[in-house]
């Protein structure tokens, strides 16, 4: 077994500022080393001192002062550290960029130079033994390898897709170089979505249209291409309208996709995105998750949100996200991402949206999903996925940004393994690289105070009480379920006639549904004075128990 290394750290000379230096050992400690602290204005004999009786493989050093005097001490540091430096301990410099940018002016004595421009996992990376020059080796290049290698910080994800393959192209780039962004999701327009096998679907006139208009595997290879510098991101994208399992093909050839978003009810001739009927496509996402799984490919199924988006009471919402856990467990996926999209609809409290995902991490958790506490055994791990509502964003730039902050900070009661940062510009505009960079800053930061010890939002009553009555609520619906299932049907929430069942019956239904040739879009929903979204009967407004809309359905 190896010997635990050391870092000893302190402020040099006569500066006195020791925040930067104690991060830095709390970093050292979560990466494995022992740490030393020196404490501030510590001077240049007995910093090297120290590094010697402690046996230090590191020495961190520290000076926020003035550019000019830092610029002497640390030329007599580096001096006096010529034996030690010579013998292999390593010597990392932080402050101010100003007094960095002298500390970089001493070649090959310094392995890192920090300006506090660097995110935490930067410091990390470096702590664990990446160099700051880094390669794809240097960083973690599938899904569940990154978030270990990440903790506790949850990986960041963005879409980004803009209506021309080379600014998309040169966004990846920058985004990329950035290192902001673990993981880029690929916007893609419909016709790639919908027709990239069949040009004479496509239509000239709204190519772009959504996202980038990639056409052939030579265009998402120039993509993932692009995004081979920086922190090396992961990327995926969309798994399509048609033809899903040739994509499927094409997106592991040629993106390596880091994990499949797959829908349940969604993507076809119901929402316009698809030629599929309901029941054909169901079959069809159930065939492709299947795929995914017996690759040992990580897939989220991206169904609740779209039932949230369309103003579905909150039951209905906690069902779909049951059944879309359960069907990727039935269908052979390993690693399962389960995505909450908060303020879906926008109107929720911030208690009642915390209640309404604690209600579906207990159900797919404990439930008869099951994978214990943790969410975490030999066959089905779950991975949490928080991001905020995509409809939820004020018109104003600034407003949004705090709604970012607040929304991310909320997000953290969950502990995510992924945070989805949405772009505070989602409102006005798609995100420009410029935007998506900033956007993480955003969301880094909140992240980063939630991580240095947030109150348990979980515990508030009003939460728990919700929590339970969602809990419950979902049992009914999901009971109701079962009994739509014809003679012989071994398992009616996996079956795909039960399942467009359930929708045609108007058992699962929305309000935004109306005049939908698949859908009831028959029930009405308002946001109590809890904050929480509910059934209502249209002529009085008074909330409907579940069991009731269930025995209506």
């Amino acid at each position: 077994m190896n010997p635990q290394p050391v870092v000893v750290a302190g402020a040099l000379g006569e500066c006195v500022h020791v925040a930067g230096v104690v991060n830095f050992l709390r970093l050292a400690e979560q990466a494995g080393w022992r740490t030393v602290f020196l404490g501030p204005a510590v001077p240049v004999e007995e910093m090297l001192r120290a590094a010697r009786a402690q046996g230090a493989a590191l020495v961190g050093v520290s000076y926020r002062l003035t550019p000019e005097t830092g610029e002497r001490l640390l030329a007599e540091f580096a001096e006096a550290a010529d034996e030690l430096h010579a013998a292999g301990v390593r010597f990392a410099f932080g402050g101010t960029p100003p007094v960095a940018e002298r500390a970089r002016a001493f070649p090959g004595f310094f392995d890192a130079v920090f300006d506090g421009a660097e995110t935490p996992d930067d410091v990390l990376a470096y702590l664990r033994g990446a160099p700051r020059t880094a390669t794809a080796a240097d960083y973690p290049q599938t899904l569940v390898d990154r978030i270990a290698g990440k903790a506790p910080y949850p990986l960041l994800r963005h879409h980004f897709g803009l209506p021309t393959l080379k600014a998309t192209r040169h966004g990846i780039e920058r985004i990329a170089a950035a290192r902001v962004l673990d993981v880029i999701s690929l916007g893609i327009d419909q016709d790639a979505q919908e027709n990239f096998y069949h040009p004479e679907r496509q239509d000239p006139r709204r190519t772009g249209a959504g996202g980038v208009p990639v056409r052939n595997a030579d265009d998402y290879r120039a993509l993932y291409a692009a995004s081979r510098r920086g922190n090396f991101p992961l990327m995926r994208t969309y798994s399509g309208a048609d033809d899903l399992i040739r994509l499927a093909e094409m997106y592991v050839a040629t993106l390596h996709i880091a994990w499949a978003a797959v829908p349940l009810f969604w993507f076809n001739a119901m929402d316009g995105r698809g030629p599929h009927d309901l029941e054909s496509s169901i079959r069809e996402h159930q065939q492709l998750i299947a795929w995914y799984g017996a690759r040992g490919i990580p897939v989220e199924l991206n169904e609740p949100h779209h039932w949230g988006m369309r103003d579905a009471p909150d039951v209905i919402y906690v069902v779909a996200a049951y059944l879309a856990a359960y069907n990727a467990r039935a269908f052979g996926v390993r690693d399962y991402i389960a995505q909450m999209m908060f303020n879906s609809p926008p109107g929720l409290s911030d208690a009642m949206d915390l209640a309404k995902m604690l209600a579906i991490l207990t159900l797919i958790i404990g439930g008869e999903v099951g994978a214990g506490n943790a969410g975490q055994d030999d066959t089905f791990r779950i991975w949490r996925q928080t991001r905020v509502g995509l409809l939820s964003y004020p018109l104003d730039p600034e407003a949004a940004r705090g709604h970012l902050a607040a929304a991310t900070y909320l997000q953290m009661t969950l502990k995510p393994h992924i945070v989805h940062v949405v772009g505070h510009t989602e409102a006005d505009h798609a995100a420009t690289a410029d935007d998506v960079i900033a956007a993480c800053k955003v969301a880094r930061r909140a992240i980063e105070n939630a991580l240095r010890g947030a109150p348990d939002m979980a515990f508030d009553p009003r939460v728990q009480a919700r929590q339970a009555e969602l809990i419950a609520e979902a049992q009914v619906t999901l009971e109701a379920m079962r009994g739509l299932a014809g003679p012989g049907v071994a398992d009616p929430l996996t079956d795909p006639r039960t399942l467009a069942r359930a929708v045609t019956s108007g058992l699962l239904d929305a309000p935004h549904l109306k005049a939908n040739r698949f859908a009831r879009g028959q029930i009405s929903t308002r946001i109590d004075e809890r904050g929480a979204c509910v059934a209502v009967d249209p002529r009085t407004q008074y909330a409907i128990r579940n069991s009731q809309h269930a025995k209506e359905g």
